[in-house]
């Protein structure tokens, strides 16, 4: 099972909005088929594997990161592949969170004389978490992600922030932007940093088109320059406006090749709601949000947050007019605060990633 959740690991952010699966198949050799998730519209996870071990796949058993699909989509049913196939055994981390199908694989599977056996596995349970909120929801997943010094400053006064963390710290950055489907800033970000917003390889270099994040920008008045750097990287940018954007500037910003679509708010800003709303409909199952301050403060009075990543920097930077992570209206009193739950802490090089889950009424 640790071999194919590396497996589907691998396959993280190249198969949205179909969730990555990773499959082997153990005989009385050993390992005679590997396979996970390929785009949308080419074979699961646990067809490459089956075509791998060819004749060697009857009688053995099949462990999977997620219970094998039973319906027709882009593909036929992967229950049938394998029944076919004459596997004899076949064991699953985690059950298919969507709620029309969950439970048919492996109850397709036992009814043809297989054993299926569901084993739960924390670590196949990370890899689905966004794909179950978007199937259950029809929204994104939304990780909100920030990196701040000990006191709780994303920038200096003078709104310098580079860098609060190391490389190492800024290498998993990365690696969660390969991993999701969207990249999300507000219009303070894009003007301050001048972003490119794009998911590279280990040498610095963008990866390709088709496996860049959607780049998108919260920015009601339509004020990201048509010059900005992220409008020339490979991949596609959104700019979420509001009521009162600029025809002219909008206009600008399609020609130089952006998105620009409107989800005006009563307040005269974007409508988070309405623009999360839209993103599922298109397919994107996760988005990372990157900040800054005033998009991430108005997410958490939205309660759209679905889990905080946290990067504490070593340092002290102080100020009274330094910028704080998270703005919006906030609590009013401590019983009103958003708390988190699962806390995990870990050390990378000389930073610590801290990620939590908002505790949300009725969850």
């Amino acid at each position: 099972m640790a071999r194919a959740i590396a497996l589907a690991r691998s396959a993280l952010g190249s198969t949205s909005p179909n969730p990555a699966v990773g499959a082997v198949i153990v005989g009385e050799t050993g390992v005679v088929g590997e396979g996970f998730t390929l785009p949308p519209g080419q074979a699961h996870a646990e067809i490459g594997a089956l075509n791998q071990a060819g004749q060697t796949a009857a009688g053995a058993t099949l462990y999977c990161t997620l219970e094998p699909c039973c319906h027709h989509g882009r593909t036929p049913p992967c229950t049938d592949a394998i029944i076919a196939a004459g596997v004899g055994r076949v064991v699953y981390a985690v059950t298919d969170p969507n709620p029309r199908v969950s439970g048919g694989g492996a109850e397709a599977l036992r009814s043809a004389g297989i054993d299926a056996e569901h084993r739960p596995d924390p670590r196949a349970e990370l890899l689905y978490e966004a794909f179950a909120r978007h199937v259950t929801t029809g929204l994104p997943f939304v990780v909100a992600k920030f990196a701040m010094s000990l006191d709780g400053k994303i920038a200096t006064r003078t709104g310098d922030s580079q860098w609060i963390t190391g490389p190492d710290a800024r290498a998993r950055v990365q690696q969660m932007r390969k991993e999701l489907d969207g990249i999300m800033v507000g219009i303070g970000t894009a003007l301050a940093d001048d972003p490119q917003l794009t998911a590279r390889d280990d040498h610095g270099d963008p990866l390709p088109t088709n496996l860049q994040p959607l780049r998108i920008v919260v920015d009601s008045d339509a004020r990201t320059p048509v010059g900005a750097r992220m409008l020339s990287q490979p991949g596609r940018t959104l700019i979420a406006t509001a009521a009162g954007a600029d025809p002219a500037r909008s206009a600008a910003l399609q020609d130089a090749g952006a998105d620009v679509l409107s989800f005006p708010g009563a307040d005269g800003r974007v409508n988070l709601t309405a623009l999360m709303e839209h993103l599922g409909r298109q397919g994107v199952v996760s988005v990372l949000v990157e900040g800054g301050g005033r998009v991430l403060g108005a997410l958490l009075d939205a309660s759209l947050m679905d889990k905080v990543a946290v990067f504490l920097g070593p340092m002290l930077i102080g100020g009274a007019a330094a910028r704080s992570p998270v703005e919006g209206d906030g609590a009013t009193t401590m019983a009103e605060v958003s708390r988190l739950e699962r806390i995990t802490m870990e050390a990378i090089g000389p930073d610590w990633l801290i990620t939590g889950y908002p505790i949300r009424g009725g969850d």
